[in-house]
């Protein structure tokens, strides 16, 4: 099980997510998008149809018929009704629900920041378990160590 804590710094969740489901679906993978927020939901669902001039992100919503045809799931709970392996916490909100896939990932900005950090140390209490902390730097997402400036050297 790999949990990733994205810190958007730069960008918000509505262009880091249809990011992370392009790269999901390429490896043949399902994807539950979670957000409590309606309306973040909606801007979200907007995304995945316009992130590409070209294409759209087929998606749907938990709560519409048929949620388990959808590749990409948006909902306000964790429940992978399409039998996503993947899910995106995408209001910084973490979930022990999240556990029970093979890979989360923990969207959150400096407003959420604190949750991300206890969410952080709770994750690295259980056994099995790999976090990956990334930073926007310069439009790039760059592994960083936690608890550590990148200003800093040793």
């Amino acid at each position: 099980m790999q949990v990733d804590f994205y810190h958007l710094t730069r960008d918000p969740a509505e262009r880091v997510v249809p990011v992370l489901a392009t790269r999901t679906l390429a490896l043949g993978e399902r994807m539950l998008i979670v957000s409590a927020d309606a309306g973040h939901r909606a801007s979200l669902s907007q995304a995945l149809w316009t992130h590409t001039p070209e294409s759209f992100l087929a998606h749907g919503d938990l709560d519409a018929p048929n949620p388990q045809v959808q590749p990409l799931l948006l909902a306000d709970r964790v429940e992978a009704a399409n039998g996503a392996g993947f899910v995106v916490l995408a209001d910084g909100q973490w979930r022990d629900e999240a556990l029970a896939f093979a890979r989360t990932f923990l969207l959150f900005n400096d407003a959420t920041i604190a949750d991300a950090r206890k969410a952080w140390v709770t994750l690295g209490t259980l056994g099995g378990l790999e976090r990956h902390y990334w930073k926007q730097d310069g439009g790039k997402w760059v592994e960083q160590t936690p608890g550590r400036r990148q200003d800093q050297s040793d």
